[in-house]
């Protein structure tokens, strides 16, 4: 009976010690490195479709045959672009790579999507204007906001009140695609209906501040190096959800859940955008980036420099925006056809 005891706890420590299962070591590696949240999903979810896909086998056990059969698959039977493509290659190999560590030659041989060069799609001035008066609520202000600042949608979300400067008439972008910060123009017909949102975000904050809660996601450990900054107006988000929810990532100083009020769902802006566009009887196909690429095309149009563009742009390389000066070369505003000098 002795010996039953001593040997009792044995389990219980080996269970103790046991490794989190490949995604949730996977989850942990992104999360440590400071992947974003969309990323981590978008991720975990191809390695996970990946697994299914060679019927549960672990990924230690398969290689470059596999790889290609899934993103062959991908590319076949799914029909999906080369970006999704190469998002799961990408997922793929981060896998492999970082996660379980495997140097193997055939990791870099994956063959590549080729992108197909596409032109943007771009609304005319009164195309835009049309939009506008269509869109409703605070979806409306958020594309207004993409159109007179060339951010990217949840570049526009993610903004924080401390990151808009009305006396400058500037929009602080921090962290935008590729981890760059820059600074783009704070159009003079936002600052009404800017501080206007920021008077019905302070109410919204100050309530959860009332609940106990009101505890904003800040990036990079900054809630432990600053451990009231979460609760200060500063870093709250310009558009706050209308709903509060359990983040999925658990809070930098406890460790435990926390229940915060996140920003606007881009869903619900994009839906509005697409409403509107039916409404306002535009036939091409309009999603809020297309604002984005209305923004630049008008301002080089306007005869802006193509670097002053790029700035504002953030593009790392100017070759990505000169695609706006190819849809200005386009149509009849460029080019005289030989019909019309018969």
């Amino acid at each position: 009976m002795n010996s039953d005891r001593a040997s009792s706890p044995a389990p219980a420590a080996a269970e103790s010690t046991q490794q989190p299962k490949l995604l949730e070591r996977m989850r942990i590696h992104l999360r440590t490195r400071h992947y974003s949240i969309r990323t981590e999903q978008a991720y975990i979810d191809w390695a996970r479709r990946f697994i299914l896909f060679h019927g549960k086998r672990h990924p230690q056990d398969m290689g470059a045959i596999e790889v290609e059969a899934f993103l062959s698959h991908l590319a076949v039977d799914r029909q999906v672009s080369a970006s999704t493509q190469n998002q799961a290659k990408a997922a793929l190999l981060y896998l492999y790579k970082q996660v379980l560590g495997a140097d193997l030659p055939w990791l870099d041989e994956v063959v590549q999507a080729k992108r197909p060069q596409r032109l943007p799609v771009v609304l005319t001035p009164s195309e835009v204007r049309e939009l506008l008066l269509h869109v409703e609520g605070t979806a409306g202000l958020v594309a207004q906001l993409l159109y007179g600042t060339g951010m990217r949608l949840l570049e526009a979300l993610r903004l924080r009140v401390k990151d808009v400067e009305f006396a400058r008439r500037e929009v602080l972008v921090r962290e935008g695609k590729g981890n760059k910060d820059r600074v783009t123009v704070l159009p003079e017909n936002l600052m009404a209906p800017l501080q206007a949102q920021l008077h019905k975000a302070r109410a919204l904050h100050q309530k959860d501040l009332d609940a106990g809660l009101g505890r904003v996601y800040l990036p990079h450990a900054l809630a432990v190096k600053y451990p009231e900054a979460d609760r200060s107006w500063a870093w709250q988000y310009v558009f706050p959800s209308p709903v509060r929810a359990m983040d999925p990532r658990p809070d930098a100083r406890t460790g435990q859940p926390m229940e915060r009020r996140h920003h606007v769902y881009p869903e619900s802006v994009q839906r509005g955008v697409r409403e509107a566009a039916r409404r306002a009887g535009i036939d091409k196909p309009v999603s809020p980036h297309v604002l984005r690429h209305s923004f630049a095309t008008h301002l080089l149009q306007a005869g802006y420099d193509i670097r002053t563009v790029q700035e504002l742009l953030g593009h790392a390389d100017v070759s990505t925006t000169m695609i706006y000066t190819h849809v200005l070369n386009k149509g009849g505003r460029g080019i005289l056809s030989p019909l019309d000098a018969l």
